[in-house]
């Protein structure tokens, strides 16, 4: 869709001009997770597309008049002078500086991840009508990036407890198969494109160009191989199902390639005991690459474990240097039905229980990836925290609410400052001039410091791997 900026803002905020004290001059507002069941950190991403994506564009002339018309027949007031004044002065461009922690940083909850003041004094309401959108450009991709996080740290675990190379092994081990789960191509890019800050499996396309577009990838980011699903496998018939395997081999499998092939549609058990393992299975070791086996359905937990078992007694492997069974390079298993992070932990460990190897499974993940998530998920709120006036003294503002202390926010300008390995929130008239980690990222249209998916990528893995 189109987006006229200045309708990119909820209704209410179109009265906001009207509403500061006649002395406010400068806005300062942050943005933070306040402190939530689902992580105590988190990773923070997606700034950069927001800025490039939106902020990039000025407003038009067509904007304004189209805006003026909506607000009026909406009920709410409309700004007319203050955006006229953005058109001639700051041609179109919105006069705001904001500043941010290095994306891909591991922020504890409760730590300002962003800052915006307005830089022109006749606009201090512009610095929260940019809420609405700013927010949704964070909290979305930073809480898929930490849900993904969070999958990384358990896989991880159970390669380093049980694989001779973890490290090697973990990139690929969590796909993406969420695009058409989401709301909109929008969300597949830029949940697909936060999963990417940890993994290098996806078959979102969007998460690929959002990458090349906002976050200057130039090497591929992502990696897919070529798949079945129900459709390629049923239309052959359940009395060819066996042909419609052998076809996927024939067309896909060749020396150093892998193809997955979904294996469930009509009885899984005798798919990999009798045909892969059985009629196909000399036509699977002589194409060279590597056949992965989906189950689809069942215990997410303990169908693929039961698969494994059935794949070693049909194609054997070897012991590796910590004790645990890794299967013939024939052949794998990916598991994304029913995987989140609860299951996943828990399949991680019924793997190994069984003495398998992680390096023997992927783990896959759609809609619980990309859509079960929500602004709540990490409690994330934008604040106004401090006013200048006239006379550019600087005062205090906050929140304090009696019957929710939970949501109270923070009072002045903030710093971000390491303290002890970890990062905490700080008055930033209390710290050195230039001591702060949230640095200025973007005034008044231009970026001033642009992080590349290396970047953040290496900058998240050294703070969830350590």
């Amino acid at each position: 869709m189109t987006t006229n900026l200045i309708l990119a803002t909820d209704s209410y905020k179109q009265s906001h001009f009207l509403q500061y004290p006649p002395e406010a001059r400068t806005i300062s507002a942050y943005v933070e997770a306040r402190p939530n069941p689902f992580a105590d950190e988190l990773i923070f991403f997606g700034l950069q597309a927001f800025l490039l994506g939106y902020l990039a564009h000025p407003v038009s002339r067509a904007d304004i008049e189209e805006a003026e018309e909506v607000c009026a027949a909406h009920g709410v007031p409309f700004n007319r002078a203050g955006w006229d004044a953005i058109l001639a002065d700051h041609g179109g461009f919105l006069p705001l500086e904001i500043s941010a922690l290095p994306e891909g940083t591991l922020a504890p909850s409760g730590v300002p991840l962003v800052q915006v003041e307005n830089s022109d004094p006749r606009m201090p309401w512009l610095s929260t009508w940019i809420e609405t959108a700013l927010l949704r450009g964070i909290w979305y991709p930073t809480t898929v990036a930490t849900l993904s996080g969070k999958a990384k740290r358990v896989i991880h675990a159970g390669l380093v407890r049980s694989s001779d190379d973890p490290m090697g092994q973990l990139p690929f081990k969590l796909h993406d198969f969420g695009a058409r789960g989401v709301s909109s191509a929008e969300s597949a890019a830029l949940g697909g494109l936060a999963h990417l800050v940890n993994f290098e499996g996806t078959d979102t396309m969007e998460a690929i160009l959002a990458a090349r577009r906002f976050y200057g990838a130039k090497a591929m980011p992502g990696f897919s191989i070529p798949a079945a699903e129900h459709s390629t496998m049923t239309s052959w018939g359940r009395d060819r199902e066996e042909a419609a395997y052998a076809n996927m081999l024939r067309q896909f499998k060749r020396e150093g390639k892998i193809v997955a092939v979904v294996s469930d549609s009509y009885d899984l058990d005798n798919a990999v005991a009798n045909i892969w393992g059985g009629s196909l299975k000399d036509q699977v070791l002589a194409e060279g690459g590597t056949l992965v086996v989906r189950p689809d359905s069942g215990d997410p937990v303990e169908t693929p474990v039961r698969a494994l078992g059935v794949l070693w007694e049909k194609f054997g492997g070897a012991t590796n240097g910590k004790g645990y069974r890794v299967l013939d390079p024939h052949v794998r298993l990916i598991q994304g039905d029913g995987m989140n992070i609860d299951s996943i932990a828990r399949l991680v460990d019924r793997v190994i229980e069984s003495g398998f190897a992680i390096d023997n499974i992927a783990f896959g993940m759609g809609g619980g990836l990309l859509q079960h998530v929500n602004r709540d998920t990490l409690r994330f709120a934008m604040k106004a925290n401090a006013m200048r006036d006239g006379n550019g003294v600087w005062h205090d503002v906050s929140k304090t609410p009696l019957t929710d202390p939970g949501k109270g926010s923070k009072a002045g300008r903030q710093a971000v400052l390491a303290e002890n390995g970890r990062l905490v929130a700080k008055r930033l008239d209390a710290v050195p001039q230039g001591a702060s980690l949230l640095q200025p990222v973007w005034r008044n249209g231009e970026m001033l410091k642009e992080h590349s998916l290396d970047e953040v990528r290496a900058r998240s893995e050294a703070g969830l791997l350590g």
